[in-house]
């Protein structure tokens, strides 16, 4: 039965057994489920540890776990006497516990989508098989913590399955597209390499091969995904965390920009203490002010972000990010001007 540490004491029949000693012990109940006949020498040596070592985990799982283990002088290995449906769960921390509420809630930012369905019936089918203890710290702790997604997005569930499937099975897809802000629609062929949610938004990344370049699509404007036969691998050199390295959300661009931009105090109560990006410095100025450096590859993406901040974000540089925020306040000068 599972449990939960308070303190530091492990409350349960299994007080003493840690944690990595557990990870061995459930390695050995899958090995003796396979009937594959383990022995202390076998196991020792995959797990790098004293034959003795291993006798104590043996010992532990039938006289403190109960399991029907026995040695089998025939086969020279250990093996179930009877059938054992589950193992005892391993036992849970407080972490693990609220770690594990933060899950379920985070379920929240998927309402109203086809994603919520499979996710609570995912979760319900894990959490149905803690024991009461665990349940009722659950249960005490759902009034504690909560998310409220801005605008979570509404995909297609069909396609998204379409799409995992290409990926796991390295297969091409084809699809029609519409660009951002366009009218109409292309058909696309793609060597899918990686799905990605940014910003509450599905991303699918991948290899366009009428285009001959790496492309990044949102789910949402993916219509009609046929899987296709022909069967690609992703090059070893990909990487989704390189790839996005140097985009503040998902557009890519090929240049260099070091962005820096002044917050009033205002502002930068919001920008301190969070992780914007990965090669972000903060600098504390006078009064509560706060500086903000970055290296992207693109302005696209930082001058929609800063546009939200008005009067409160100032662009030191680059001179081209400066003036795409001139311009943009020209146009809302004049729309709202009279």
């Amino acid at each position: 039965m599972s449990k939960i540490k308070h303190g530091g004491r492990r409350h349960s029949g299994r007080q003493g057994a840690s944690r990595v000693a557990m990870d061995r012990m459930y390695r050995i109940h899958q090995l003796l489920q396979n009937r594959e006949h383990p022995n202390c020498t076998s196991l020792a040596r995959e797990f790098e540890v004293v034959t003795r070592t291993i006798k104590r985990d043996v010992e532990f799982m039938k006289l403190r776990m109960g399991l029907p283990v026995e040695f089998d002088a025939r086969t020279n290995g250990y093996h179930y006497t009877k059938p054992v449906e589950h193992f005892p769960e391993l036992p849970l921390s407080e972490a693990e516990v609220f770690a594990l509420l933060v899950a379920g809630k985070a379920i929240a930012q998927y309402r109203g989508t086809p994603f919520e369905e499979p996710l609570q019936t995912a979760f319900r089918r894990l959490t149905g098989q803690l024991d009461q203890t665990v349940k009722f710290s659950l249960g005490s702790l759902d009034g504690v913590l909560s998310f409220h997604p801005f605008a979570p997005e509404d995909a297609d569930l069909r396609a998204f399955e379409v799409i995992t499937r290409a990926l796991t099975e390295g297969r091409e897809l084809s699809f029609t597209y519409r660009n951002h802000g366009a009218q109409v629609t292309q058909r696309r062929r793609v060597q899918p390499y990686h799905l990605a949610c940014i910003q509450n938004v599905w991303y699918l990344i991948g290899f366009d091969v009428g285009r001959s370049a790496m492309r990044t699509f949102a789910l949402t404007r993916v219509q009609r995904p046929m899987l296709l036969q022909k069967r690609f691998t992703v090059p070893k050199t990909f990487n989704a965390q390189d790839y996005l390295a140097g985009s503040l959300g998902v557009f890519k661009g090929r240049d260099d920009y070091e962005v820096v931009v002044d917050f009033d105090a205002w502002a930068a109560d919001e920008i301190r203490g969070r992780r914007w990006h990965r090669t972000q410095e903060l600098t504390e100025l006078p009064k509560g002010t706060l500086r903000l450096r970055l290296r992207l590859n693109n302005i696209k993406e930082a001058e929609k972000w800063l546009l939200g901040y008005g009067a409160h974000a100032t662009v030191v540089r680059p001179q081209a990010l400066r003036e795409k925020l001139r311009v943009a306040g020209e146009e809302l000068a004049k729309r709202y001007g009279g």
